[in-house]
């Protein structure tokens, strides 16, 4: 075999390095990879990179959009309560005072604390069958929720449908990283996490539709206007979950639209050598090996203020365009075109992210959208002024989600390290969601100046938390360069040395 053509060959472990060394200096970085590639797997089965590209590719073409697909029917039966606030919600039940922000804040209180014992269910069931049971439980909570008479009734499904969305973020993500290698995966998150954006915009044009179809149903229980949302959204939420499992794979191995030797490619270049095993046990050394990694920090405290923005303008944005003194009509269509706008950037931002090998430095820039859009909302009097506010808002907050994501679980090398940094990132996240269903109160409106303050502040602090995450990863890159960190390999064992993952001298942080 000629030079050219060993180069164009791949081996199980293609990818080892990306898990242990994942530098910023590419010589490293694909010396450890041709390093990686030279031992052969077990049955010597080999496969070009032109193989792997179309194996890829056939990947994206069912497995991105499926799960963007089923993320978006989630977020919607999410936020679609802010739609039917403003279509004759509140009104029905007497949604006085603080009653709306109980009703947001229980479904993120109960999210909260179910995506742990979520994902372990996913582990043991497997995704085929135990996502779309997810879907078609919250599908079914919300076409329930068209029947609820009180407050009461109110509450009580917003908790049932934080019990079964609470699994579906942390589950989905988890069946992305079962066809794709580490360093692929941003750019698919970051188009799944862009559902968000696509529902919002969808919210609008769906609720607007739905709200204007005539009364029926019987004599006892009419539906109309806002039960429209809930019934519609929800059965054709539960009509999908029951047909995904005809779509939805167990694994590489099983991907029905893959050959034969497209699915052996699909699984073996996902296994690794020569690395910590990705289905190691978490120890105690692995907790603390998280907890003391100053990246997880920043990355943690970024999700939870991007998080009070996304989670409260996905929530409070219809009710914010109405009480510009637009008609509920005009504020559920005007709601679309920020949310279009975010989802293309969001994209687009994740693909430069990854291209260039970079996540602090767009989420630095983007918050100046934010900050300058949360600016006009506060001082600006003028209504278009105002709603021009909103489309910056959206722009700079919705990158930042799978922005601050990505880049703890980069700089978190080690399976388990790994396991446990993104646990507390998403739900420190969450719990910025709790907290945005608060930002927005009745007596602060029709200016929420209080809401509008909150959130600036908390793009300011993204501001910071970026630019410190660059500059601490830049200082920690030098000081491994110089030699600092090699004291780390002293009287270590081979497996222990495995095992130091973001802390061996030979890792770079990307910044």
């Amino acid at each position: 075999m000629n030079a050219d053509s060993e180069k164009a060959v791949y081996h199980r472990g293609g990818n080892a390095a990306a898990d242990q060394y994942e530098s910023k200096d590419p010589p490293l970085y694909e010396q450890a990879v041709i390093d990686s590639n030279s031992s052969d797997s077990n049955d010597g089965f080999t496969w070009t990179k032109e193989e792997e590209t179309v194996v890829r590719r056939k990947l994206d073409r069912v497995i991105v959009p499926l799960t963007t697909f089923l993320y978006l029917l989630c977020f919607l039966d999410r936020t679609n309560v802010g739609n039917a606030r403003i279509s004759g919600m509140a009104e029905d039940l007497n949604l006085v005072g603080y009653r709306f922000n109980w009703v947001t804040s229980i479904f993120y209180i109960v999210y909260m604390f179910v995506e742990v014992p979520s994902n372990i269910l996913l582990k043991a069931i497997g995704p085929k069958f135990y996502l779309p049971l997810l879907v078609v439980g919250f599908g079914f909570v919300s076409l329930c929720s068209a029947f609820v008479n009180s407050f009461g009734g109110l509450l009580a499904a917003r908790a049932f449908l934080g019990v079964f969305e609470g699994g579906v973020m942390p589950g989905l993500a988890f069946f992305i990283t079962c066809f794709y290698k580490r360093e692929e995966l941003l750019f698919r998150i970051g188009i799944y996490v862009s559902a968000a954006s696509m529902a919002g915009a969808f919210g609008g044009l769906l609720a607007t539709g739905l709200a204007r179809i005539p009364p029926w149903g019987v004599k006892s229980m009419i539906i109309s206007d806002w039960r429209n949302i809930f019934f519609f959204e929800g059965l054709f939420t539960v009509i999908v979950g029951l047909l995904a499992p005809l779509a939805m794979p167990k694994g590489p191995s099983d991907c029905w639209w893959l050959t034969e030797r497209e699915r052996r490619i699909a699984s073996e270049r996902l296994i690794m050598k020569n690395s910590a095993a990705e289905n190691e046990k978490v120890r105690p050394r692995h907790v603390i090996r998280s907890i003391l990694n100053i990246n997880n920090y920043i990355c943690a405290l970024g999700f939870f203020l991007i998080n009070i923005t996304v989670q409260g303008i996905s929530v409070f944005m219809p009710t914010i365009l109405k009480d510009l003194g637009w008609t509920r009509t005009k504020a559920q269509l005007y709601t679309v075109p920020p949310y279009v706008c975010a989802c293309v950037v969001a994209i687009g931002v994740a693909f430069v992210s990854d291209k260039t090998n970079r996540r602090g430095i767009y989420l630095a820039l983007f918050t100046f959208f934010g900050i300058a859009g949360f600016a006009i909302m506060r001082w600006a009097t003028d209504p278009n002024v105002r709603y021009a506010g909103i489309f910056l808002i959206t722009l700079g907050a919705f990158p930042g989600g799978p922005g601050f994501l990505a880049w703890g679980m980069n700089n978190a090398s080690g399976p388990s390290i790994r396991a446990v940094s993104s646990a507390y990132i998403v739900t420190l996240g969450t719990a910025g969601g709790i907290l945005s269903t608060w930002t927005y109160v009745p007596k602060d409106g029709p200016t929420y100046h209080t809401g509008h303050t909150i959130n600036l502040t908390g793009q300011l602090g993204v501001l910071v938390l970026s630019t410190f995450g660059i500059a601490y990863c830049n200082w920690e890159n030098k000081q491994r360069e110089r030699g600092k960190r090699d004291h780390r390999l002293n009287g270590k064992t081979e497996a222990e040395i495995m095992d130091l993952g973001y802390r061996h001298p030979a890792f770079r942080y990307m910044t």
